[in-house]
């Protein structure tokens, strides 16, 4: 059940655990050492600078994805609280959706069921103003400052390092030479091609709803945007801006991508985690699944709502999974918003499974339940595979060879005027 479980978090793409997975895992160690053989056919002090800064960047940076961006938005719903309101309350429910969900129409219906729950819709009502505001600090503090610091901070911090690093290498020569050779990383060095080379009042609840992947899609945009803009040289810029291109599709596209192909081509749906619920598998059997009648809001909602339902698989693996929120009491949280059409896939999923495994018998039900595990959790794997394949390797290999085509040269653009220092060939 252990190794479902992971199976099932690394491939939930609405999570940051794939990205957890193949960002520190598998990917950064993979760049970095082709970083350094990309950068040692031409100079080996440039390969262990290009790899020291690769290192320190990328580690610096998935700290900031994975703790740096949670944190931020911990301490900004610490501070809503302080001001007597409470940051669970959807500004979705501000705009009623008739006889379904609004404000106003779940302050009514849970006045009496979840009465702690309403009195925090009504404060979020009597000061819509001043808590729309500072749920816009919230996502504004929880990217700016991230990309700020990585995309501004951190480049010039490693560069710095770097720095430092060339200026050991230029004192160490001045010992045996009695001139040294100063670098300018502005300037192009013989190296270079000759020719440079040019490349013709809704908001707030968006972004309050934002999950924690969605804000580091948008933190990732302004890291882009920093790096391009604190590149050292021309060159460098146009070097960046291939490798964010890149990196930004590969991790927030291309993976849901994947996803819907693999499903296709074996057409199971439901994650592991359920196909190994023993529970859910009696039930399948017994065909006592119990569902929503259809994936209508009212009937999803009717369903959800009723308290006799609390237990059954679907409200638990629907809660699991962050598709509903529900009180300690069982009773759905009216704070929350409810995607009607994520819920409503969800149960169809549910209802397709069910109608195939019907029609088996109790040992090809056995093998099918046995093989839909095996394959969706094959689905995830090959996911995280492939995706992490792109990123680790494909990407590079591209930035190198768009490098190479640039510059005329293997070298890491931002370093490569030190060349002749840290190689002592001055």
């Amino acid at each position: 059940m252990i190794i479902t479980n992971i199976i099932s978090a690394i491939g939930n793409n609405n999570s940051i655990y794939p990205l957890i997975v193949r960002d520190c895992g598998i990917e950064v160690p993979t760049k970095i050492a082709l970083t350094y053989n990309q950068n040692k056919k031409e100079s080996e002090g440039i390969a262990y600078l290009a790899a020291r800064e690769r290192f320190l960047d990328e580690y610096a940076t998935s700290a900031v994805w994975l703790g740096g961006i949670p944190l931020i938005g911990w301490m900004c719903d610490k501070v809503i609280e302080k001001k007597g309101l409470s940051p669970k309350v959807n500004l979705k429910l501000f705009k009623e959706e008739a006889g379904v969900q609004g404000i106003d129409y779940n302050i009514k219906k849970f006045k009496d069921i979840a009465p702690q729950a309403v009195k925090d819709l009504m404060e979020a009502k009597k000061n819509k103003k001043l808590y729309e505001k500072l749920l816009a600090g919230k996502f504004i503090a929880s990217t700016t400052i991230p990309i700020l610091f990585m995309g501004f901070i951190l480049p010039k911090l490693i560069f710095a390092s770097s720095a430092k690093k060339i200026d050991k290498f230029r004192e160490k020569e001045a010992q045996n030479k009695k001139t040294a050779l100063q670098p300018n990383f502005l300037e192009k060095d013989k190296f270079y091609k000759n020719k440079d080379v040019t490349f013709t009042g809704n908001w707030i609840t968006k972004a309050a709803n934002f999950t924690t992947q969605d804000k580091m899609a948008v933190t990732d945009g302004g890291y882009a945007i920093g790096r391009v803009t604190t590149a050292r040289n021309k060159n460098e810029s146009f070097d960046l801006a291939f490798k964010m291109a890149g990196m930004m599709f590969l991790n927030f596209v291309a993976p849901k991508w994947i996803e819907k192909g693999l499903n296709k081509m074996t057409g199971v749906e439901l994650d592991p985690l359920i196909l190994a619920d023993k529970d859910f598998v009696e039930q399948i059997n017994a065909g006592k699944l119990k569902l929503p009648e259809s994936d209508s809001a009212e009937n999803l909602l009717k369903f959800v709502d009723n308290v006799k339902n609390k237990d059954s698989v679907f409200i638990q693996y629907a809660k699991k999974f962050g598709k509903i929120q529900m009180l300690e009491n069982g009773v759905r949280d009216p704070r929350a918003y409810v995607d009607i059409k994520q819920l409503g896939k969800f149960r169809n999923d549910l209802e397709a499974f069910q109608s195939k495994a019907s029609k088996l018998n109790l040992n090809d039900f056995k093998a099918f339940i046995k093989k839909a595990k095996i394959a969706k959790s094959a689905n995830i794997l090959t996911n995280v595979a492939l995706s992490s394949a792109l990123l680790a390797y494909a990407l590079p290999k591209a930035q190198f060879a768009f490098r190479k085509f640039i510059t005329g040269s293997d070298l890491e653009p931002g370093l490569a005027p030190a060349e002749k220092i840290v190689d002592n060939k001055a």
